[in-house]
């Protein structure tokens, strides 16, 4: 009897937790539509085609900021194909100096990342840009014509300051765009750009090997010059058509303008807070808050093996029997494919509205990549290995950064918490720099060690963030943090953005 009655309330308490799970998704789905019909008589209002806007908005926004980090990344990475062609002969580099010059681009752009999103609420991002772009890559030329190792570390110091007000400005700028059902198909697209700059690098510097023949040049040196010269141009362009915030963008009209600030505070249910003024000290209650630095260490996790990757690669490649030349090409296969991958995933991702399920599957991914090469001696598996890594790591980071940023409100904690992650996140670039030296070739059995063990501590990250927006979602919902938050001044209600009880976290 004990038995049967035990098997019945197991039962009853099933169809009771069935009942709640339902009356949630009832619940979900009524808000959505609730909010979408709002939507359509918000655009009634103010006379918008929604499609019509749309499409202007993804073709004035996403495909400027692809140019400005297409050129960005492709500069970033180019000393790795440098290295290749023998930069590290003619200028004598000995030791370690060749890690050292890797990792004096990071120190800047961790100290000033911060600092750039600031700066851009005072000044227009357009300006911000173009300025950043033309100096990376006067920069880059610089790279191309030093003689020495104190020369190539004083480029890219200036490489570094030059691209602290790129990355993390523009995840900024593109959350402030997109509704959190639009948004992960546009960062992914944005994010992939960096694969296919991983993949052109290869290919341009193939074809400088075998196109440019110049008795006073190296060619190693061609490969800055060429690539610094077309930054340069770009940045030109950019000043012209990289976009502003939503407030004061060129190519929207007064009408749209104001329907699309309307339009995003329906589904955020917070003001955006672009015309409260905030200084410095409005950040330093921030750095109180675990959630930026967790989205820290998941980022950092992610980005000492990506570096790792974007350096070396092409190293690992030839060490399995390829010549320079073959490697270079070999190289180009892994991105293309995880160019692919990411924006499969990230149209998936936000047709069934999850993001946290495809970050931590790209990361277990990325391990299993990681694990291909450094367990097995076949070259082929090696190989795979580098296909299976590059798409998961590639494709774990814009979901991640996403993630963040759609769970930030107002444009104080956007500011800081995109400007937080990528800055604080980029000091894996340094310790990535020096995992894969040339004393561990040709195994690199310390590097892809140490990048597993990072991966991990991003899972780890990834599921502490998980279980602690969701306990704020909980915590949130309650009548007495209802009332202290609505006890609070106008302009610190606007500033605590996220933290208002409207405002949902996406898991």
């Amino acid at each position: 009897m004990s038995d049967i009655k035990l098997d019945s309330t197991r039962t009853a308490m099933k169809e009771e937790a069935d009942d709640l799970e339902r009356s949630t998704l009832s619940s979900s789905a009524k808000d959505l539509h609730s909010i979408e019909t709002q939507q359509k008589n918000l655009a009634e209002k103010y006379g918008i085609r929604e499609k019509r806007l749309q499409w202007k908005i993804d073709l004035c926004v996403v495909p400027a900021l692809i140019l400005l980090y297409f050129a960005a990344f492709l500069d970033r990475i180019n000393i790795s194909n440098a290295k290749l062609y023998g930069m590290e002969d003619d200028l004598g580099l000995q030791g370690n100096q060749f890690n050292i010059a890797l990792t004096v681009f990071f120190v800047p752009y961790v100290v000033f990342e911060l600092l750039a999103n600031y700066l851009a609420k005072l000044f227009r991002p357009h300006w911000c840009f173009s300025i950043s772009i033309f100096v990376f890559g006067c920069a880059t030329i610089g790279c191309g014509f030093v003689k020495s190792f104190g020369g190539l570390v004083t480029a890219r110091i200036f490489l570094g300051i030059a691209e602290a007000a790129t990355f993390g400005l523009i995840f900024y700028i593109l959350s402030s765009y997109y509704t959190p059902r639009q948004a992960q198909r546009r960062f992914s697209f944005f994010f992939s750009s960096t694969t296919l700059a991983g993949a052109a690098g290869g290919s341009i510097a193939y074809q400088i090997y075998n196109g440019i023949g110049n008795k006073y040049l190296a060619n190693w040196r061609w490969i800055f010059i060429i690539e610094g010269a077309a930054t340069v141009v770009i940045a030109f362009l950019l000043f012209f058509i990289t976009p502003d915030f939503p407030e004061t963008a060129r190519f929207l009209k007064d009408n749209e303008r104001i329907y699309l600030k309307e339009k995003l505070q329906l589904y955020s249910k917070v003001e955006s807070g672009f015309d409260v003024h905030f200084t410095w000290r409005d950040y330093l209650p921030l750095l109180r808050d675990p959630i930026f630095y967790a989205n820290a260490l998941a980022y950092m996790g992610l980005v000492v093996p990506s570096y790792g990757y974007a350096y070396f690669a092409t190293t690992i490649i030839k060490l399995l029997g390829y010549t320079a030349v073959s490697a270079q090409q070999h190289s180009v296969y892994p991105w293309l494919v995880a160019f692919g991958y990411i924006n499969i995933a990230a149209f998936v991702s936000d047709y069934v509205q999850n993001r946290w399920c495809f970050i931590l599957s790209s990361s277990l991914i990325a391990i299993t990549g990681l694990a291909m090469i450094l367990g097995s001696d076949d070259p082929h598996v090696k190989y795979g290995g580098c296909f299976v890594s590059a798409m998961g790591l590639y494709s774990a980071m814009p979901a991640l950064i996403c993630s963040t940023s759609l769970n930030l409100g107002g444009h104080l904690r956007k500011s800081f918490g995109t400007g937080f992650q990528i800055g604080f996140g980029n000091i894996g670039g340094i310790i990535a720099t020096f995992l894969f030296l040339p004393t561990d070739a040709p195994t690199y059995h310390r590097g892809l060690g140490t990048s597993l063990g990072f991966v991990a501590l991003s899972i780890a990250c990834q599921l502490f963030i998980v279980i602690y927006l969701k306990r704020l979602n909980t915590k949130k919902s309650k009548p007495d943090y209802v009332t202290k938050f609505e006890e609070l001044p106008r302009r610190e209600q606007i500033l605590r953005g996220d933290r208002a009880p409207g405002f949902t976290y996406m898991l």
